[in-house]
C-alpha cells in the first residue's frame, strides 16, 4: 500500500509540473506544431537527454531496483515502418487534440472538463489497436 501512496505521490507533483510548466498548455503545443515557439522542443529535447543519460547509467552501472532485481532494458526491434506509422498517427492524434496521454490527466485534475472527450477517444483508440494488433506491423 505505501508503494501506491508514493506513486500517487509522484503522479501528483508530476501533474502539477505539467500545467506551471505550460506543457500541458494547448497554446503552447498550438505554437509548437506551428513552428513558433522554442518552449515544447526544449522540454521535450531536455527529457530526451536525461532519458538517454539514465539508461546509459543503468546499463553500465548494471543498477539494481530498490527490492535488489537486475534491470533490464528489452532492446528495440529493427524497422522503420512501424516507427514512421506509429509516431505519425499519435503526432496527428496530439495535433488535433491539443494534448498528449500524459497531460490529459493532469488536465482532467485541473478542471478542464472536455477532456473527458479526449480520454474516451485514447481510451477507443487503445481497444482498437488491441483488436488490430496481430494484424499490424511490429
Amino acid at each position: 500500500m505505501k508503494k501506491y501512496i508514493a506513486f500517487f505521490i509522484v503522479g501528483f507533483l508530476f501533474g502539477i509540473l505539467l500545467i506551471v510548466s505550460e506543457v500541458a498548455s494547448w497554446f503552447r503545443i498550438y505554437e509548437m506544431f506551428q513552428f513558433k515557439s522554442f518552449h515544447m522542443y526544449g522540454v521535450i529535447g531536455s527529457a530526451v537527454l536525461v532519458g538517454f543519460a539514465l539508461v546509459q547509467l543503468v546499463k553500465r552501472k548494471e543498477l539494481k531496483t530498490f527490492d535488489g532485481s537486475s534491470i533490464t532494458i528489452k532492446p528495440k526491434e529493427k524497422g522503420i515502418t512501424n516507427y514512421l506509422i506509429g509516431g505519425t498517427i499519435f503526432g496527428l492524434g496530439w495535433a488535433l487534440a491539443g494534448a498528449c496521454p500524459g497531460p490529459m490527466y493532469a488536465l482532467l485534475g485541473s478542471g478542464f472538463v472536455s477532456i473527458f472527450v479526449l480520454l474516451f477517444g485514447a481510451l477507443l483508440g487503445t481497444f482498437v489497436y488491441g483488436v488490430l494488433k496481430s494484424k499490424l506491423p511490429h
